[in-house]
C-alpha cells in the first residue's frame, strides 16, 4: 500500500458480512424463541468492491488474526439496526453485556435476546421474513500502516486485482442489522475513503513492475545519450 505522511492515522470503516441472521427455533412446547444469531464478521471473505472499474477492482478481506475475543472483551460494542444508535437491541458491556459472541475459525458469532420493545420486535419480524441482508460492524485501523493492512495486487484478464488484507484492527463500535448489503455503506465519508484509495493505488494500476522497469531504463538511456552530446 502507498504510503502516507501520517501511517499512526486511524481510519473508522464499515464492512458488510453476507451472512445468514435467524432467530433461534423454540423447542417443542416453548414460547416462540426471541433469540436472534449469526455471524456479523466472516474472516477471509472478501468484500463487496470498494471500487470497481475497467482497470481495476479493490476489495476487502478481514484476516483471522485481526480479531481475537481479548480485543472483543475491551469494547462496549452496541448492537443495532442499520447502525442507528437510537435503535439499541444489545450491547457487550466488555464482555458482561447482554450481546454474546464467539470467536471461531469462520468469524465472529452473537447472539443476544431481542427486547421487548418496538424495535426488537421489529428486528425480529425482519429477520423471520429474510428482510435482513446480513450484518454489518463499524471497526478502526490504521489503514496506511502496512502492518495493519497488507495491499496485494495481481493482474487478471487485463484488471488489476487489488485486496486490502485488514490484519490489526484497533477497535469495533457497533455490529448492526443491515438490509442492504451493498458494500460497505454510502456514506460520503466512505466514499471519500474509496477515492482516495483509487487515487493512490493507480500508478500501480498503470504499469506493472515490468513496465516501470522499463521506462525508467528509457530515462537512464535518454540521461546518457544527452551526457554524449555535450
Amino acid at each position: 500500500m502507498k504510503q502516507t505522511n501520517n501511517k499512526d492515522k486511524v481510519v473508522v470503516r464499515m464492512l458488510h458480512t453476507c451472512s445468514d441472521v435467524q432467530v433461534r427455533e423454540a423447542g417443542e412446547g416453548e414460547e416462540p424463541s426471541r433469540t436472534i444469531t449469526g455471524y456479523a464478521i466472516l474472516f477471509g471473505v472478501p468484500s463487496n468492491p470498494l471500487w470497481s472499474d475497467e482497470d481495476s477492482e479493490a476489495r476487502e478481506v478481514i484476516a483471522k488474526e485481526a480479531v481475537t475475543t481479548e480485543l472483543l472483551d475491551g469494547q462496549d460494542i452496541k448492537f443495532t439496526m442499520f447502525h442507528d444508535r437510537q435503535l439499541i437491541l444489545a450491547r457487550s458491556c466488555k464482555g458482561s453485556g447482554t450481546l454474546k459472541y464467539r470467536v471461531d475459525d469462520k468469524g465472529v458469532s452473537f447472539e443476544f435476546d431481542a427486547p421487548n420493545t418496538v424495535d426488537g420486535d421489529k428486528a425480529l419480524e425482519l429477520v423471520r421474513r429474510g428482510d435482513i441482508a446480513g450484518c454489518s460492524f463499524m471497526f478502526s485501523t490504521r489503514y496506511y500502516d502496512d502492518a495493519c493492512v497488507e495491499r496485494t495486487a495481481n493482474v487478471v484478464n487485463g484488471v488489476t486485482m487489488i485486496t486490502y488484507n485488514v490484519k490489526a484492527i484497533t477497535g469495533i463500535y457497533d455490529f448492526t442489522l443491515a438490509a442492504d448489503p451493498a458494500y460497505p455503506d454510502t456514506s460520503v465519508e466512505a466514499r471519500d475513503f474509496a477515492d482516495k484509495l483509487h487515487e493512490s493505488a493507480k500508478p500501480q494500476q498503470q504499469d506493472d513492475k515490468e513496465k516501470i522497469t522499463k521506462m525508467r531504463e528509457q530515462v537512464r538511456e535518454m540521461r546518457r545519450a544527452a551526457g554524449h552530446r555535450i
